[in-house]
Order: C-alpha cells, then structure tokens, then sequence
C-alpha cells in the first residue's frame, strides 16, 4: 500500500504545474508532493475513521482511535497550510493577481473551503476531547461532522484538480483584470431587470435551424475552447440573460426567506417553500431556450438535438423531482431521516459542479467575470447543502445555529442572481 500511494503521489506530481516550471522546478515539486500528501493524509483519512468507529464496540477504544488521528490531523493542516502558502508565492505572486485572474479566484475559493475544514476540524477536537468524559457524544456528533468534513474536503480537491486546467496567475501578469473593471461589473448601479425584451431583439436562430429549413447551409462547426464563438451575444441577448438571472434570484429570494420562516417558526404554511421549485423549473423551460418550444421555431422533439438544450430540459426535471421531494419531507409526508438527506446532497454536489466548472473564452476579462459570479453561488451552495446535512443528522440541541445557515446561504443566492450582469 505504501509502494502503491507513493506511485500515485509521483505521477500526480508529474502532472501538475510544478513539472513545467523552468524555475524552481524541484522545489515547487516537493511543495507539491507535501501539499498532496498532507491532504491525503488528512482528507483520505477521515473515512476510515469512520469505518473504524463502526467496527469498534469498546468506547475506550474509540476514543483512543479518535485521539491519535486528531493529532495526525492537527499536523496534516499545518504542513497543508505552510506548502500552500509557499506554492502561492510563486504561483500567484501579488495580490492583483490574487483577484484579477481565474488561477486567484479559485484560490481563493480553496482558501474559504479550507476555513470551513478548520472550523469543522476545530469542532471535532472539542468532541473528541469531551469524548474521554462522554463517550456518546463521540458515536453521534463526531461522525455527522466527520462527514461534512469529508465531504467539504472533496470539494476541495476537485476545485485544486480544476485548478491545473488554468495557467498560474503569475504568467497572467500581463493579462490580469483590473480591480476598477471588476468593481464597475458588480457594484449595483441599477434596478434588476425585471421587464423582458422582445424575441425579435433576439439574435437570429443558429444555422442549424435555417440549414434544415433551406436544405442549402450547413450546420456550424464544433465549439474548441479558446476559438472564436459561433455568435457572439448581441444587447437583446444579454438582456434576455439578465432578465433570466434576475427573476430567478426574486424565486430563489422567497424560498430562501420562506425556508427561514419556517426554520424560527414561522406559519405553517411557510413550510410549502419548496413547491416554488416548480415554479423556478417553469421558468427554466420557458425563458432558458428561447430559440425552441415553445417560443422559438425550433419543434419540441427536434429541439432535442441540441446538447444544451437536452441539458436544460434535464434539470428542469431535476428542480421538479428536488422540490415535490423536499415538499414531502417539509410538511412531514415522508419522516425517514435518509430521506431528508437528498435535498442537501443535491446542493452540496451542485456547488461542487459549479466550482469546478471552467469557462474557456477569447476574453480573459469575461472569463474572470464569469468566473467571480459563479464562484460565490458554489461555495453558498456548498454551506447550505453541507449545513442542512449537519442539521439532519445532529441532535435538536446542537442542531440550532446551523439550521439557519443553510435558509441564509439561499437567501444570499438569490441576491447574488439579482445582481448579475453581463454588460
């Protein structure tokens, strides 16, 4: 096994950034070897813990079990911690790059998800030390933090994996944002947009649809990442975008507040928030595919064909399943706790989706722009799903401060939709 991790370990160093350093190759390397393995160490041991305190029957045991590795754990963080730090001098190298560019973005999504690891980690330790006087408290609460922590800590990973498909912010010297232009996009300067320009403002249909229609024109190319796209966006476009972000920042607003009604007591009927749901996937089938049924020319059963539309039409069934589900679990239809459990993994897993979603675009500016308005929707998705996880399986006393995080997290999503832009 030993033999085995240390193979994985050279080749996903060979495969990182270090190796086509021309400076400081052989440093950089080794932080990086130190980086992963203080992660794997930490992050990869979790699970087994867990898997060791269910086949542990002695709470001696347990306890003895749990202390060791929060020590390994207390030294994985701060190994984890000084590499990091090391790698992000040569890898970032000003803070202008820190924000002006995609490589310090998701940097600094790392850096936030690494402080919910550390208050997570923080907690365990105080477990597993009020463990050695009750011993319950060590086969209850551990393990429900334990897995959040696990599941947070993957989320990390794949964001640091994401991270090798961008260049290091100290190459994109020359081609950083400027703070000013990253200002002027999302400091709200006006109204959201609320009133829907009208299809003809539209760009017009893809060729696709005018070669079927013709028979004479073929269909466009394959998008390659970095190329030019196949029609840039016109004001009519971009309105229509907004227009969409916005009305759907007003539904997710109202579930977000509805659900913290509810979570301080609020009327009973509160507790029918995830039925608007429904009405955010109505919106979605309308309003996303505006070329297609049933606003645009293109037929119900032939708008299939296009991937994103196939996409689209996939999470609308997503957010009706996701919210007649929940609306079983909120008004008490459906008492199993696994069941509780799909709402939060769903948003958990989305968060993580988006966060490692790159975008490849002519224009670094958009890009990074792009990237700044994703970023803070993956990390709210990820509180929320991981906070209702942890109210769910915690006891009703310990439970209280992290049921309101994960209503908060989607009343902030909504604003952050409400304050979208691309112009």
């Amino acid at each position: 096994m030993a033999v085995a991790s240390v193979l994985i370990l050279a080749t996903s160093v060979a495969t990182s950034h270090a190796a086509s350093r021309v400076d400081y190759r052989a440093g950089l390397a080794l932080l990086t070897g130190i980086h992963q393995l203080a992660t794997g160490t930490w992050i990869g041991g979790i699970p087994y813990l867990l898997l060791s305190l269910r086949s542990i029957t002695s709470d001696r045991a347990a306890v003895l079990v749990t202390s060791r590795f929060s020590k390994v754990a207390f030294i994985s963080v701060i190994v984890l911690a000084l590499a990091g730090i090391a790698m992000s001098v040569f890898y970032i190298g000003s803070i202008e790059s820190l924000y002006g560019t995609v490589y310090g973005v998701m940097v600094l999504a790392k850096v936030a998800m690494f402080g919910m690891l550390l208050m997570l980690g923080a907690a365990n330790f105080s477990l597993v030390r009020r463990a050695k006087r009750d011993a319950w408290s060590l086969s209850s609460s551990l393990r429900r933090f334990a897995e959040v922590e696990v599941g947070i800590g993957f989320t990390v990973i794949l964001a640091a994996a994401s991270l090798t498909s961008q260049p290091p912010a100290a190459d994109m010297a020359s081609s950083q944002v400027d703070g000013r232009a990253i200002v002027d996009r999302f400091v709200p300067r006006q109204w959201p947009r609320l009133k829907s320009p009208d299809l003809k403002e539209l760009s017009p249909p893809t060729l696709l649809v005018e070669s079927q229609a013709s028979g004479s024109q073929a269909p466009p190319g394959s998008y390659e990442p970095g190329s030019q796209p196949v029609r840039p966006s016109t004001p009519g476009d971009i309105a229509w975008s907004e227009y969409n972000h916005h009305w759907a920042g007003l539904v997710v607003l109202l579930i977000g507040l509805l659900a913290l009604c509810t979570q301080i007591g609020g009327a009973a009927w509160a507790r029918n928030w995830p039925l608007l749901f429904l009405a955010l996937a109505g919106f979605i089938f309308l309003r996303s595919d505006p070329e297609n049924w049933p606003l645009g020319p293109n037929g119900f059963w032939a708008s299939f064909a296009f991937s994103d539309v196939l996409q689209h039409r996939a999470f609308v069934l997503l957010v009706v399943a996701l919210g007649v589900f929940e609306w079983t679990v909120q008004t008490g239809r459906i008492a199993s706790s696994r069941a509780s459990r799909l709402f939060p993994l769903i948003c958990a897993i989305g968060g993580a989706l988006l966060l490692t979603h790159s975008h490849s675009l002519v224009s670094t500016k958009e890009e990074l722009l792009i990237e700044l308005s994703h970023v803070p929707l993956a990390l709210l998705g990820v509180l929320a799903g991981w906070s209702r996880w942890l109210e769910v399986g915690l006891p009703a006393k310990q439970s209280r401060f992290v049921s309101l995080i994960w209503p908060l997290c989607l009343v902030l999503c909504g604003v952050v939709l409400l304050l979208y832009r691309e112009s």
